[in-house]
């Protein structure tokens, strides 16, 4: 055998247990599965979420920004729009690129901040997508439990509503999640109660007026009061996100 081909073996096998080193390392921070993240997803698109009713993408990373798991609620690949399956890989990887143990930002609180002249101008730009990981694989597999993204790193960054960081019971956090499918302002109400019905939401604090992750609804004009505002897309998505914190309470 040439040095070459030993060369290139011992990479692929490096490869390959850093990936399975990945999966044991989340083994044990209550990490959800790809079958508990598409059965509760199915439930909750049966509710009022305040937007068309349409079927979701749903992905969960972890705290490395590690795809865990890519699920969908209709009966095939092609029941949600097929763009949507990568952004809500970008929501669950801003969320949990940008929260911390302390402090939660859904993916909806930084719309306001990367706009020209935000705090957070820019933002959108940095950490882009893997093309080679969104792309790649086998479609047969695409929303499976064999997805082609998970056990890879997704990257992007996504500044509307649907992205949530996911916190422990023990309040720790191990990563997030981002759904996608429907208006911007319903998709951030069913990341949130998917995140409930997950269990995976003990969250320290956060930067809406309840203190949590909450969207913020307060532009007026195209000022944000706190800075953090989210433009309103119906009058039903926005009853509905208020009452989050009292209908699906933070643990």
């Amino acid at each position: 055998m040439t040095t070459f081909k030993l060369k290139k073996i011992i990479v692929a096998v490096g490869l390959s247990l850093t990936t399975f080193t990945s999966f044991a390392n989340t083994a044990d921070r209550s990490m959800p599965t790809h079958i508990e993240v598409k059965n509760a997803l199915k439930e909750i698109i049966k509710e009022t979420n305040g937007g068309f009713q349409l079927n979701m993408w749903a992905t969960v990373v972890d705290r490395d920004g590690i795809v865990q798991s890519v699920s969908f609620s209709g009966s095939d690949r092609g029941e949600q729009w097929p763009g949507s399956r990568i952004i809500s890989a970008q929501k669950a990887n801003t969320a949990n690129a940008f929260s911390l143990p302390n402090l939660s930002l859904s993916t909806s609180n930084l719309f306001m901040a990367v706009q020209p002249g935000g705090s957070l101008y820019g933002l959108q730009h940095s950490n882009p997508v893997n093309t080679t990981v969104a792309y790649g694989g086998d479609v047969n597999t695409i929303g499976t439990d064999s997805d082609p993204m998970v056990g890879h790193k997704i990257g992007g960054v996504n500044v509307f509503g649907g992205g949530l960081a996911m916190y422990s019971s023990e309040g720790k956090l191990i990563g997030a999640i981002g759904v996608s499918g429907d208006s911007s302002c319903a998709d951030h109400n069913i990341a949130w109660k998917l995140r409930d019905k997950l269990k995976l939401d003990n969250v320290p604090n956060g930067i809406s007026p309840t203190g949590d992750d909450n969207i913020v609804y307060d532009i007026d004009k195209g000022v944000s009061a706190n800075g953090w505002g989210h433009p309103v897309c119906a009058t039903s998505a926005t009853d509905i996100a208020i009452n989050l914190p009292k209908t699906h309470p933070l643990k």
